[in-house]
Parts: structure tokens; C-alpha cells; sequence
């Protein structure tokens, strides 16, 4: 078994301080940010990486990092990651509940702020492709206009990709995908 890549927990972040494990990480599927390179052209970098507490917990119940924090090095467990990340992230257990889904499908996930959405989704990777999908997380109660959707979808195609509402259903542990295809009249 590989050995496990060691992240420290500050703040809202993870951080692998060591470049060549932050490089391993992010040649396995386009993990975290490198500090400083907003778009890197190649997987090798010399700077620390950073993951979002929704990457973290992936890749911590994966098996693949250990979180610590403090000078003490203490462990950080999945349930307080899981609490932490439920006070940044509004709904976070149903986003949480997509994201590992779509990861766990081999698609790449990255966060969609830019787009409007929860998620930007690539078959192959940011830097090789456009991400053909932006993802909105909605349970199955929520609300939404039909004004919502045209808004979305003229977003999608002026970008170019394909709007997706993912509905998890958490007592299930299935998740609904209502796929939007535009076409001209």
C-alpha cells in the first residue's frame, strides 16, 4: 500500500507542504491549487498545494492523505473535517454527496463559483480540456423558477458546456441527474 500523503489543516485549508507529494496529488486527479500558479501548464510544481476541506475529506476517506494539525502534529478526524466543512459549505452534505459521486465515476470535480453553479466538471482535466459540465446541487424540496433554468442553461451554452441539476436523495444514497440540452428553434 503507498504511503499516505501528510496535509496540514490551517484554517478552512489543507496544505501539502512537500512539492513532490502536492504533485503526486495533483497528477492523480487534478487535486487542489498549486499556491501561486492559478492555471499550472504541468503537473510538476515547486510550491506548496492547497485542497479545499471537500477534496480533503475525499481523498482522507479514500485512504490516500492524513490530516494533522498544530505544531503537535495531531490527527485531524473525518467527523471534525465533516464539521468544519458543513459550517463553510451551505448544504454541504448533499454537495458533498455529488462530489464524491462524480469523483467516484472518474470524472474530475473543481469548484463552478466562476460559472455560477457548485461544480465545473471535466472528463479529462482543467488544462487539457474546457469543462464540459457545470453541476448545481438541489435537493429534491428545493424550489426553482423557470426564469432559474433559462438563466442557467443561456449561461451554459454562452460557456459552451452542459447544465446539470444533480438532486441527491441522502436517505437513498442515490442521486437524481436532470441534463439540459438547448437547441434553437
Amino acid at each position: 500500500m503507498p504511503k499516505k500523503i501528510n496535509v496540514e489543516f490551517i484554517e478552512n485549508f489543507l496544505i501539502v507542504w512537500k512539492p513532490t507529494e502536492g504533485s503526486e496529488l495533483y497528477k492523480k486527479g487534478f487535486y487542489g491549487k498549486p499556491l501561486g500558479i492559478p492555471k499550472p501548464k504541468i503537473p510538476e510544481f515547486d510550491v506548496p498545494l492547497i485542497l479545499d476541506l471537500m477534496e480533503g475529506l475525499y481523498l482522507a476517506e479514500k485512504g490516500i492523505i492524513n490530516i494533522y494539525e498544530g505544531q503537535e502534529k495531531k490527527k485531524v478526524s473525518l467527523k471534525r473535517l465533516r464539521q468544519k466543512a458543513r459550517q463553510l459549505y451551505d448544504e454541504f452534505d448533499e454537495k458533498y454527496a455529488v462530489y464524491r459521486d462524480l469523483r467516484d465515476s472518474g470524472l474530475i470535480v473543481t469548484p463552478g463559483i466562476k460559472f455560477g453553479c457548485d461544480f465545473a466538471v471535466y472528463k479529462h482535466g482543467p488544462g487539457i480540456e474546457h469543462a464540459p459540465y457545470m453541476v448545481s446541487v438541489k435537493s429534491a424540496s428545493s424550489e426553482i423558477t423557470a426564469t432559474e433554468i433559462v438563466k442557467a442553461g443561456r449561461l451554459a451554452t454562452t460557456v459552451r458546456k452542459r447544465f446539470i441539476i444533480a438532486v441527491p436523495d441522502m436517505e437513498k444514497e442515490k442521486i437524481r441527474y436532470l441534463i439540459f440540452k438547448w437547441f434553437k428553434a
